[in-house]
């Protein structure tokens, strides 16, 4: 074997190596810094639909849980409480291993309880009622000089009281601003895409700085044709304090921007100036905005984006899922488009040729690690990009909100486990009230096959130790589940719509979760199967 043949060969087992480390530690960051040189944390992505801009009036919000969050889930049902009882407000519940488990979490407060809640679906970020109100949610970070620790409340917090006591996006806008105003915001700067049966509106919130614990936040409506993205950065931009149709702010808020020195009282009010520290936008942003109008000529060298955009061509439910299995392949900005190799073929004489193809380990998933020893052997070869599928997301899901059925199957969270680009996504819908006993189990903290996430994981960290062989596997699979799901709703659809205007409203509800509960069992004995094949494929080395 010649020099050249044992270095490229000694280079092909490392990284080959790395991969398979990568697999089993699933190494990630938080903090990069890509090619428009943001420094933003890049964990969330919410994409927001309006009812005019959807193919069929869907109101669409949705979510990335990006991180090490919790990833158990539950139906929390409505509840009718007695005079003066008390809500504890609590903070540390983003990372609890099961429904009952209180590890870390404390309490930090009270407030009046409602006399009656809704029933509401239960994650991390909670995100769905039985009213049809939705809620997406990105974290910005922002300026830490904001952060007053003595506020009660932290985000998911809010949104849970949001959902447990709302029925519209202004409703529960203007119940979060009050709360957040009155007892104070203690967390990080936030984005929640709040959508109900007929709009979608961003909200953005962060602390009020120093002194007695308010917040500061504004809440834009996305206009009904359009589409907007909120991904880690403030994105509200100018404010008109005189058009309440689409704006809602905080109390004084431009005297309080003022007073803490982040307005000079003259310029134009823009407030990712006030509560952010950078551009207000980076690649995720760019990308789908530019990707659904790419008419309008938007480029990275921009100050800033439109806060939303008429899309083209109206956008399906399908065409949001497609886009957050997004790595931006085939693009410029794809990672793996230096990743080549050579290979040795027979052409159609028979004579033997020299072929340049992508690397079959080369995915747009691999670690950091992996990406560092790259670039330690050729720098430049791989350039960092935050994609928006990413391999360590907890889980994620995609809201439509329908005014033309009854709210027992009107809303429909399209929940997926992990990756979003790699698994199916199971239906829960608004009716819903119960989910399978895995479900209830956090898969973060440990390897667990009682927690549904596992079901989905293995196949998919399997999948990346040879994408190329492994995509054929795994891409097909996505496209039967949802080819399922969207060909089986309709009749289910039509029978919970019959079976309200009977009055049966509790069997319309025991119709859509028992569907939720086969849906999902069918998806996890799907995806272990291919599992199964996979250590096949590549348990025995290459």
């Amino acid at each position: 074997m010649k020099n050249n043949d044992i270095n490229t060969h000694v280079k092909a087992s490392i990284i080959l190596l790395l991969v398979l480390v990568s697999f089993l530690t699933d190494a990630q960051s938080t903090m990069y810094t890509g090619s428009d040189g943001t420094g933003y944390p890049e964990n969330c992505t919410s994409i927001m639909v309006g009812r005019l801009a959807s193919t069929d009036g869907s109101v669409i919000t949705s979510h990335t849980c990006d991180g090490r969050y919790r990833t158990w889930l539950e139906i929390v049902p409505a509840k009718k409480y007695e005079k003066d009882t008390i809500h504890p407000v609590y903070r540390g519940t983003l990372t609890t291993e099961e429904v009952w488990d209180m590890t870390g979490v404390t309490k930090r407060g009270e407030i009046p309880e409602a006399a009656s809640t809704f029933a509401f679906l239960s994650t991390a970020y909670p995100c769905l009622n039985e009213k049809q109100l939705a809620i997406g949610e990105t974290t910005i970070y922002g300026r830490k000089e904001l952060i007053n620790e003595q506020g009660l409340f932290f985000i998911e917090e809010l949104e849970k009281i949001a959902l447990q006591r709302c029925s519209t996006a202004r409703d529960a806008i203007a119940l979060i601003g009050s709360l957040a105003e009155e007892y104070g915001y203690a967390d990080l700067a936030e984005c929640i895409t709040i959508a109900d049966k007929k709009e979608v509106w961003q909200l953005e919130i962060a602390g009020s700085g120093p002194g007695k614990p308010s917040s500061l936040w504004v809440a834009q409506r996305i206009p009904d044709d359009q589409v907007g993205i909120a991904a880690n950065i403030p994105r509200i931009s100018l404010v008109d304090f005189k058009d309440s149709n689409y704006f809602m702010t905080s109390a004084d808020l431009r005297e309080k921007a003022k007073n803490l020195g982040y307005w000079d009282g003259k310029t134009p009010f823009k407030f990712y100036k006030v509560i952010g520290t950078g551009k207000p936008y980076a690649i995720r942003e760019f990308f789908v905005l530019s990707t659904l109008a790419p008419s309008l000529g938007l480029t990275m060298a921009m100050e800033e984006l439109p806060f939303s955009v008429k899309p083209e061509k109206k956008v399906s439910v399908r065409d949001v899922m497609a886009l957050y299995r997004q790595t931006y392949e085939g693009t410029p900005y794809d990672m793996t488009r230096n990743l080549l190799v050579s290979v040795k073929k027979k052409d159609e004489a028979g004579n033997e040729v020299t072929d340049t193809v992508k690397s079959p380990v080369a995915s747009n998933w691999m670690s950091n690690d992996l990406l560092a020893l790259i670039n330690e052997l050729k720098p430049g070869t791989i350039q960092r990009q935050r994609t928006i599928a990413v391999s360590w997301c907890s889980y994620s899901h995609v809201i439509q909100c329908r005014d033309w059925l009854p709210d027992e199957v009107g809303a429909v969270a399209w929940f997926s486990f992990d990756n979003p680009g790699e698994s199916p996504r199971i239906p829960i819908f608004s009716g819903t009230t119960s989910l399978p006993a895995s479900f209830s189990i956090c898969g973060q903290h440990r390897y667990r096959e009682d927690a549904a996430i596992w079901a989905f994981r293995e196949a998919n960290r399997l999948a990346t130790v040879n994408w190329e062989k492994g995509r054929k596997l795994i891409e097909p699979a996505v496209v039967e589940m949802e080819e399922k799901a969207f060909a089986e709703l309709p009749a289910l659809e039509e029978r919970v719509k019959n079976l309200v205007s009977e009055g049966k409203n509790d069997e319309a509800k025991k119709a859509v979760t028992e569907y939720t509960g086969s849906f999902a069992m069918a998806s996890m004995s799907r995806w272990q199967e291919m599992k199964r094949t996979m250590w096949g494929m590549f348990g025995r080395g290459f």
